[in-house]
């Protein structure tokens, strides 16, 4: 018999494959408890983990057993209340004595649901799970800035941190292995007559003797100063920076803040804007976000100055494409970026420019953007800006899309019925 013990230690992540089995087997429940997570808490906070509760009676598994089978023959004690027929009364409170779902027992027994938290990729993954970017393009490369160091063998230069020691050691044994072969030789050779000398006394000769020991003291002196390492032995890792292809996205938000914009549609319009946000992030290494405000004139602003700046006036919703437009062209290169516009507004525009926006999606913004989000966030009835923009819907089907949000409640919903994945 043999035993092996392993001594190896474990890991930061040892726990991780049980970890990712647990959550594909169970991938359904989570899915839904990340969703009623979402519905219950800000937007806002959707950066961070969760903490996932699974009811105690979906983790169960069907078993097998033997069935009792044969003859058998059981006595049971009679009772004096009860005759064949009598029905048995529902006990007092309404509340059966078994399940979890009761009160608590006083015998400190009971089945608890099962909790445990998620981290925040893994909260992103199931929150985003069968959504996906229409029409994600691989961009051109030749302006990429990302690099990926990868080890490309040893140099014999280089800084201490990169010193590789098993390397070193073994030039360097290699090393004294070469220089001091031949005198190892030479030494053994010494012995071996040196021995022989010794067991046989008719041929002794002291002078001959004293001549070996001497020249084996010098040769083991000379090994003795071989260096154990020297510079030339030193080697270091050497690390090449190799071009890893990273596609990039740019994610125009337009939001109408004219005097019927509310604070509270800005809120929701937000909400909605971060969760796009996300998505990207989730598919791509660079993003870049612009902000687009727009009353009767439009503005490239920060974030600070999207959501937060108060203006009055009308609104011409046409400014604000126009704007998008001309940044697209200026700066973001459909051959190298791909491009996410999301509209936010509250359905009001000028009688008359609506007509002027259809005209600026068909000709100039649908050809260069991989999807058009329009969300409208009102709770009355649809203005003429809906009714153009289903035009569009019609003739660009698989870019353009568009919802309409009431309340809060409706943001993740609508979010997940404009990325939701299209049959091939």
């Amino acid at each position: 018999m043999s035993i092996v013990i392993d001594r190896r230690l474990n890991g930061k992540n040892k726990s991780t494959v049980n970890r990712q089995r647990f959550m594909n087997r169970y991938r359904k429940h989570i899915k839904k408890a990340v969703s009623e997570a979402v519905n219950k808490r800000s937007i806002t906070d959707v950066e961070s983990g969760s903490s996932i509760t699974i009811p105690r009676r979906d983790l169960s598994e069907p078993t097998f057993n033997h069935g009792q089978g044969g003859m058998n023959r059981q006595v049971h004690p009679g009772n004096k209340e009860f005759i064949t027929g009598d029905r048995i009364k529902r006990p007092p409170g309404g509340q059966g004595s078994g399940g979890g779902n009761g009160q608590a027992s006083d015998q400190g027994e009971g089945m608890d649901d099962f909790t445990f938290n998620i981290n925040h990729d893994e909260f992103l993954e199931f929150m985003f799970d069968d959504l996906e970017l229409p029409n994600m393009k691989e961009k051109a490369l030749h302006e990429t800035v990302e690099f990926q160091t990868h080890q490309a063998g040893f140099t014999t230069d280089g800084p201490p941190d990169r010193l590789n020691i098993v390397r070193s050691l073994r030039s360097a044994h290699a090393r004294r292995i070469a220089l001091g072969g031949g005198t190892r030789r030479d030494i053994r050779q010494l012995k071996r007559e040196l021995r022989e000398m010794e067991v046989q006394p008719g041929a002794y000769d002291e002078e001959r003797a004293q001549f070996l020991r001497d020249r084996i003291k010098e040769l083991n002196g000379k090994m003795k100063k071989l260096p154990f390492i020297d510079d030339i032995d030193l080697r270091y890792n050497n690390f090449v920076k190799v071009p890893r292809p990273s596609n990039k996205a740019v994610m125009f938000c337009v939001m109408d803040v004219s005097g019927s914009m509310t604070q509270e549609i800005k809120d929701m319009a937000k909400r909605f804007f971060i969760l796009l946000y996300l998505f990207l992030q989730k598919n791509y290494k660079q993003i870049e976000v612009v902000f687009i405000r727009h009353h009767t004139a439009a503005k490239v602003v920060n974030e600070e100055d999207f959501f937060y700046s108060r203006e009055t006036g009308g609104t011409i919703v046409s400014s604000a494409l126009e704007m998008t437009r001309d940044t697209i062209v200026k700066g973001y290169s459909p051959n190298d970026w791909n491009i996410y516009v999301a509209q936010a507004s509250d359905g009001d525009n000028w009688e008359g420019d609506s007509s002027v926006c259809s005209k600026i999606l068909i000709n100039d913004l649908m050809p260069l953007v991989q999807y058009f989000s329009y969300v409208e966030i009102t709770d009355r009835q649809h203005q003429n800006l809906w009714r153009e923009y289903e035009g569009i819907q019609d003739k660009f089907p698989d870019s353009f899309a568009m919802q309409q949000i009431k309340t809060a409640a409706d943001i993740y919903p609508v979010f997940r019925r404009l990325f939701e994945k299209k049959e091939a």
